[in-house]
């Protein structure tokens, strides 16, 4: 193909083992007589949406853009499918999945119900927080994401940030890390406490942990790509062996790292106007005081993650109707912060000071 820059323009991502045209490749080198029997290729919530459809023909299989933008042979730029690329990776082409645009249709429900195509997660969270361009979200998961709409899609040759589309017709740009909330679990276990007292002893500790800093690379990292690095602890003191400052390193150490991400975006021609935070990590009211100051730009949070839950909710987060959805802007409950000044950033930015 030419390198990162030729994946990039082609297809809007560079190939990483999570994409589906390497796990095709892995099959069809490893596996070959699995490779042979395949007659179509789809994703799980593909194969779901055409179950409930109930046709059982394989030319009945549709998707959206979102997923179909992370296959690698999805044309993100274009639209369309790469057969080429598929041939190359694969050997063949076996069946596809049609890709449905905002409007499409995938099918009807035995009762009579349109059926749509679905999403993928990150994409299904832009659409029901009504994002829009010049908005980034940052999904603080065990893993985490940083991603933006965008009007036109992105070509990143290092493959930091994944050109993906989103479900409207826009594009999401994204970059993913593999250490977020797990960064928080680990502290608060380290600590013997729960996450609501690992969040009030961060929220006692100043910013910066007075010069404690946490590399938050358990599980190795994807972005930037140190699959064998480990955590780090940097700084420590007398001074600063409490268990404040520890918890308050975790924090800032994991949102830094998703700050990163945000660079790489605003590097791709993201704007960051605010940022909405989402995910089980975005539940901690010390993230959600501390990200508008490592981020630099305001911080909404929307009701249904901002606080730690005391019962299951009434219905299903995801359940905004697709009207409500698709408002511009945050409902007016949701929770606002601004970035303060910081004593750590001195002449660093915020988001870099502590890294």
């Amino acid at each position: 193909m030419g390198g990162g820059q030729a994946w990039a323009d082609a297809v809007g991502l560079v190939p990483v083992a999570s994409f589906t045209i390497t796990k095709l490749r892995w099959l069809a080198t490893n596996e070959p007589a699995n490779a042979d029997r395949t007659a179509a290729v789809c994703l799980p919530h593909d194969w779901l949406t055409w179950k409930l459809a109930g046709t059982g023909r394989l030319d009945a299989l549709r998707t959206d853009r979102s997923d179909a933008s992370g296959t690698g042979y999805w044309s993100t730029p274009t639209g369309q499918y790469r057969p080429d690329l598929l041939r190359l990776a694969f050997g063949r082409e076996p069946i596809l999945p049609e890709v449905l645009g905002p409007t499409g249709v995938a099918g009807t429900l035995p009762g009579g119900a349109p059926l749509g195509p679905g999403a993928g997660d990150n994409a299904a969270a832009a659409l029901g927080a009504g994002a829009l361009p010049g908005d980034v979200l940052v999904s603080i998961g065990t893993s985490g994401t940083a991603f933006s709409v965008a009007e036109t899609p992105a070509a990143d040759a290092s493959g930091t940030v994944a050109g993906f589309a989103d479900t409207t017709g826009r594009f999401l740009p994204l970059v993913a890390t593999l250490n977020a909330a797990r960064v928080l679990d680990a502290a608060a276990r380290l600590l013997g406490v729960d996450h609501a007292e690992l969040s009030r002893l961060a929220l006692s500790a100043p910013p910066g942990a007075d010069g404690l800093s946490l590399v938050p690379y358990l599980e190795g990292e994807r972005t930037p790509n140190r699959p064998n690095s480990t955590g780090s602890l940097h700084g420590l003191t007398l001074a600063t062996s409490t268990p404040a400052h520890l918890a308050r390193a975790a924090v800032e150490g994991m949102l830094c790292a998703l700050a990163d991400g945000l660079d790489a975006l605003v590097a791709q021609g993201a704007m960051v106007n605010r940022v909405i935070l989402v995910g089980g990590g975005a539940r901690s009211e010390a993230v959600r005081r501390i990200a508008p100051e490592v981020f630099g730009a305001p911080v909404v949070v929307p009701p249904r993650v901002s606080t730690w839950p005391t019962a299951p909710p009434a219905r299903p987060p995801g359940s905004r109707s697709a009207a409500t959805s698709l408002q511009p802007g945050p409902p007016a409950r949701w929770t606002s912060t601004r970035p303060r000044p910081s004593p750590r950033s001195g002449s660093a930015t915020p988001r870099h000071a502590n890294t």
